[in-house]
């Protein structure tokens, strides 16, 4: 395995490398094994995460987003939320220009809206199998792209229309750009990597950032450059693009005038800056309360739906900060499976390179292009085993602290976890050696294995974990002994070697793998979580249940509209987002996402009245409301619908005359 580190052949001619690509044959440094099994690998994830997407339950203040930024390249620059442009969506637009284009392509369609997270989840397992194979070879660089394929949040997260498989795949761009800085590639390929990271800002915002000291310390430990100046340098540089590429697109909104643009929601100063840095930053670390007061007084049915968890993120967004907040409960069973497998693979990476340093019985490694021993070092020698394991390791570290103390976490934010587990079981992998193993690694991976095991078993029998099937937990245990038979007693087999790694590789993939597949049938997405109950499901998965009801609404909308193009008013985009999405035409938001926005004034809203613009209005009659705006249609409109006595949250249809707002 580790010998064919690093080996490189002469680059092949454009026509033979285009035949070896159609027919699947791998490049003349790698096995002839190592590119049918990537492609089967990038199938399969393909499947599970398109399986149904033509029907899946989108987030629909996103999919109206990008529905309208698809008709309008006003809209599309701005990343405004409905097709008028009255406000732009609570964060930056970077992953709705990606579904905004694919819609304009395709036209609307729920699997047009889903299509760029799918390959933008194929792509990542593609991008992860080749950052690894850089450091440990080709063997190292499948075990991670298949451990990530399998990872059950992986796979919901591609199921659906939220910017997190976007930024996801940048980071592990800016991860592969980085360890090819690290063997050789120089500042160009960290430049690069600096590059990455500043579009991955334009994806999730300061999320991105999180990744940088991990980039930066693997780079500084493992560069060629000598001099630890030129290192720094380097860094420095990097550092700087990602920072101009990150504000670049804040900065040239906040030059264009307040009225040529939409109002910036998340913001109650017009601000993209405090949008991103507050509103979707430093408030995400304490919790709700702080993000409702950045945006404005909430709407009080918004507060009901959040109470009685009739809201897409509510089932996990209310789990409690603390330290193993992600070592159980929701989002262990999203991301955790293989995390005691990632953990051992950090700790025996750092006891190989402190032998390899001296610090223990000395082991020799193989060596580098450049002849270079193995051995951690400030002064030059490379160690970039070490520095991909301080890179991935480094990512998983930060993220998961960040996740564990923030006040606000959905269950699809922890898909960024996965990667580094994938990225770090790799590397665990490649350390095994070649076969035969020595006693002393069949004894290490029957532990790794045991305790990936219990893990699991405890996962399945937590709290949370419901309507798990029945036979999966004895189908484990048979795996895991047949695995231990396997370990003790493979060096007495002919032909041992591919028994083991079979039969390891199915008892650590049997869960996870299982998992994923199940949220697959349930046509489960990026706000589920695995084995919930079917009240959590009710809730989440309430789109395709609904899309009849909600055109039939659309199509007797259409007929009493005030104006081309104007179907109605609604309090707050939350309201808006399922009809835009569906219709592709203009519901005045009221306040924006959570209702407590300065547009439209009740002075501009009166004005729409008079001109006929906007007649009709649906709005929340229980529980009541402080908005003054909602307060005069209400004092001066016309019901037109009788409200249910039975639901929580009650709306109305309001008609509202003209010579009512002109007074």
């Amino acid at each position: 395995m580790a010998s064919e580190v690093l080996t490189a052949g002469p680059p092949a001619a454009g026509p033979a490398r285009f035949r070896r690509a159609l027919l699947w044959r791998s490049p003349p440094d790698q096995p002839t094994w190592a590119r049918p099994l990537l492609l089967v690998i990038a199938a399969l994830a393909g499947l599970a995460y398109g399986w149904g997407m033509a029907s899946d339950s989108v987030e629909p203040f996103y999919g109206a987003a990008a529905r309208s930024m698809a008709g309008s390249w006003h809209d599309f620059i701005f990343g405004a939320f409905d097709p008028a442009g009255t406000v732009t969506v609570d964060k930056l637009p970077g992953a709705l220009w990606l579904q905004a284009l694919s819609i304009r392509v395709f036209g609307f369609h729920i699997w047009a809206l889903v299509l760029p997270q799918v390959v933008a989840g194929v792509l990542t397992v593609l991008v992860l199998y080749r950052a690894i194979r850089r450091v440990a070879g080709p063997g190292a660089g499948l075990a991670a792209a298949l451990v990530l394929a399998v990872t059950p949040v992986t796979v919901l997260l591609g199921r659906g229309n939220v910017s997190d498989s976007l930024l996801i795949l940048l980071l592990v761009l800016a991860a592969d750009a980085t360890t090819a800085a690290m063997l050789g590639g120089g500042p160009r390929s960290l430049m690069l990597a600096g590059l990455w990271v500043g579009l991955a800002f334009q994806a999730k915002m300061m999320q991105a950032w999180l990744v940088l000291p991990a980039i930066a310390a693997a780079y500084l430990l493992a560069a060629p450059a000598a001099k630890w100046r030129t290192r720094v340098a380097h860094v420095a540089a990097a550092g700087a693009i990602t920072a101009v590429v990150s504000l670049s697109w804040m900065t040239v909104v906040s030059l264009v005038p307040a009225h040529d643009r939409p109002y910036v929601d998340g913001s109650r100063n017009d601000s993209v800056y405090q949008q991103v840095f507050d509103y979707n930053g430093l408030a995400r670390i304490n919790g709700k309360q702080q993000i409702f007061s950045l945006a404005g007084p909430p709407a009080t049915f918004l507060k009901v739906q959040a109470q009685r968890q009739e809201t897409l993120t509510e089932a996990t967004s209310g789990v409690r900060p603390s330290w193993h907040r992600l070592l159980s409960g929701p989002f262990a069973l999203d991301a955790a499976w293989l995390l005691p497998a990632a953990l051992i693979s950090v700790f025996l990476r750092a006891k190989a390179s402190l032998r390899s340093a001296g610090l223990g019985p000395r082991r020799e490694l193989p060596p580098l292009r450049d002849g270079n021993r193995r051995g951690i070092s400030l002064r030059g020698s490379r160690d970039p085993h070490l520095a991909a394991t301080i890179l991935w390791g480094g990512w998983l570290g930060i993220l998961a602290v960040f996740f564990s103390i923030g006040g606000y976490l959905n269950s699809y934010y922890v898909a960024a976890l996965a990667p580094p587990v994938a990225a770090l079981c790799g590397l665990g992998w490649s350390l095994l050696g070649p076969w035969p193993w020595s006693r002393t690694v069949r004894l290490t991976m029957l532990v790794t294995v045991g305790v990936t095991v219990a893990y699991g078993v405890y996962l399945l029998n937590s709290s949370s974990a419901v309507d798990v099937p029945g036979l999966l937990q004895p189908v484990l245990i048979i795996a895991f002994l047949i695995a231990a038979a396997f370990l003790l007693i493979a060096p007495r087999l002919r032909g041992g070697s591919a028994a083991v790694h079979v039969f390891t590789a199915l008892v650590l993939l049997t869960v996870p793998a299982a998992t994923a597949a199940t949220t697959v049938v349930r046509g489960l997405g990026p706000f589920d979580y695995p084995f919930e109950s079917q009240q959590t499901s009710a809730v989440t998965q309430w789109l395709p249940r609904d899309e009849a009801a909600y055109r039939i609404a659309i199509t007797g909308l259409r007929a009493r509209e005030s104006r081309p193009g104007m179907l109605f008013g609604t309090d707050t985009s939350y309201v808006a987002s399922t009809y835009i999405m569906f219709s592709g035409q203009e519901v005045l938001p009221i306040g924006g996402i959570w209702g407590g926005l300065p547009v439209p004034t009740l002075a501009t809203l009166r004005s729409d009245i008079s001109a006929r613009d906007v007649q009709q209005f649906e709005l929340p009659i229980k529980p009541p409301t402080e908005d003054p705006r909602v307060r005069w249609i209400e004092a001066h409109c016309t019901t037109q619908a009788v409200p249910d006595p039975d639901r929580a949250v009650q709306f109305a249809y309001y008609f509202c005359d003209p010579s009512a707002a002109a007074g």
